[in-house]
């Protein structure tokens, strides 16, 4: 090993040290202290200037304390988003790839890294129920695994867009519930199928797609001359964790030849216990599902999978440019395992890796007690929610979303009505600034449709203990009491 190689390699390890700085603060008291803009940019170097070496970097990266310290996203408190925690296992996968840097396009650059995927997607689609097997990738998020299907749906309906685009299309429209995640509008937009032709369905008060509904808007738009073409089901929507009716919606999906796609990025992890895998009774019915393994697994981001159930090369035919200077096809070796053309992307992570690394270590048990502990510690919280002055839940949780109000006692008095619920809509976001400001906890808000501000905790933490759910309720009470 040259000096130069020595001495780059001492700067690695000595840079280490900042690291394990931030995995001593993960038991810490305070989980997030939010910095201003101001001091961020007067006090961190932000701008691209070189830096001689990593000893140099150190002192630069204090201000990343904002990063690195105090918000502390793998912190037992922090139920702001859909992920949280930092599965040991998924780390030391992210570091392989990074330190390896392969891209999984041919086999020959990513040979082991090509079977892992390979092997993980197996593994997704036998807990989907396709017994036969399927076709699959590992992609750039959910959001990009619902632009796929909004894709392979059309490519199956219209293959002659591809060549001749939007001009070789019907009028195209695609149904939806009105609780999906937003990602099913971009995509409409990204492809071309415009938002207007995104028919929202209506939900019942859960949160679900009410299938009769979506029949309705079926036969609406092919009176008028549109072509349906897809139909969206979400399993575990992002505000209330609702699951829509899949076996009914695929029925609806069969009489009228559409494809359906169920978008269970969220609620995908419920296939991995036997015990609420039932909430996403009828996927194995679906013609292609996301999932994404970064969220309730805790796999390392991005960790995002698309499968699809057609095993004819449809996501290959509807993506291929076939490069030549990649994809030849007389390589010394099976050519089915390059793979780089079912993808949108080239060049493309392995993250199957993050996922795969996590499983063998822990196994498909402690999967399932994973989230079997999560969705038991929601119940647990909404049954405190229930019996604590000042708490209303707004539906029993089916997930491990839990939403609810607090209600300050200088509100608790007045009647239903306009009144309180318009007082009520600033009371959770400035319980949201003291608890940011204050460090304790972090727990996200939204109004949703007619209803005021209302809280949304997210559990996914092994961490989170009952004690914790007990702190967020008595600490929520403790900043808004004054109110």
């Amino acid at each position: 090993m040259s000096l130069c190689c020595c001495f780059q390699l001492a700067e690695v390890l000595y840079f280490t040290g900042f690291l394990c700085s931030f995995f001593a603060c993960l038991c810490c008291n305070t989980a997030f202290c939010l910095v201003s803009l101001q001091p961020l940019f007067s006090n961190f170097v932000i701008f691209l200037t070189p830096f001689v070496s990593l000893y140099i970097v150190i002192p630069f990266l204090s201000p990343l304390d904002l990063d690195l310290k105090k918000m502390l996203l793998s912190h037992p408190r922090f139920f702001n988003q859909l992920y949280a925690g930092m599965d040991p296992y998924s780390m030391v996968a992210s570091f392989i790839i990074e330190a390896l840097k392969p891209s999984l396009y041919t086999y020959e650059v990513a040979p082991v890294f090509t079977l892992v995927e390979e092997a993980v997607l197996k593994k997704m689609m036998e807990l989907i129920g396709w017994k036969d097997g399927g076709d699959g990738i590992f992609n750039a998020g959910g959001s990009m695994s619902n632009m796929y299907a909004v894709n392979l749906a059309r490519y199956r309906c219209c293959p002659d867009i591809k060549e001749n685009g939007l001009s070789a299309a019907p009028h195209l429209v695609m149904f939806t519930s009105q609780e999906c995640h937003y990602s099913i509008s971009k995509a409409a937009a990204l492809l071309g199928i415009g938002t207007k032709n995104v028919y929202a369905i209506p939900s019942d008060e859960r949160g679900k797609m009410i299938p009769s509904a979506l029949e309705e808007q079926i036969l609406s738009a092919k009176s008028e001359g549109a072509v349906p073409f897809m139909v969206n089901a979400t399993a575990g929507t992002t505000v209330l964790g609702a699951f829509d009716p899949i076996d009914e919606i695929a029925d609806i999906c069969e009489k009228h030849n559409l494809w359906l796609h169920v978008d269970a990025c969220w609620g995908g992890a419920a296939l991995v216990s036997s015990k609420h895998k039932h909430l996403l009774k009828g996927i194995h019915r679906a013609d292609s599902v996301a999932w994404n393994p970064h969220k309730m697994l805790m796999a390392c981001l991005q960790c995002s999978a698309f499968m699809v159930r057609d095993k004819t090369s449809l996501l290959q035919r509807c993506h291929s440019a076939r490069a030549s200077y990649l994809f030849q096809q007389d390589k010394f070796y099976d050519v089915s395992y390059d793979t780089g053309d079912k993808s949108v992307q080239c060049s493309r992570k392995p993250d199957a890796f993050k996922i795969w690394l996590m499983w063998k270590a822990l196994g498909s048990r402690e999967l399932e007690q994973r989230v079997d502990r999560a969705l038991a510690m929601a119940r647990y919280l909404a049954q405190e929610i229930k019996q604590r002055e000042g708490f209303r839940l707004l539906m029993e949780p089916e997930y491990a979303n839990i939403c609810f109000w607090y209600i300050p006692p200088s509100l608790r008095n007045l009647p239903d009505g306009p009144e309180l619920w318009g007082k009520l809509h600033k009371v959770a976001p400035v319980i949201k600034e003291r608890m940011m400001k204050k460090g304790s906890m972090m727990v996200g808000y939204q109004p949703h449709g007619e209803k005021a501000n209302f809280f949304r905790m997210i559990i996914i933490s092994p961490q989170v203990s009952r004690q914790d759910m007990d702190f967020v309720l008595d600490e929520i009470h403790n900043l808004g009491k004054d109110l």
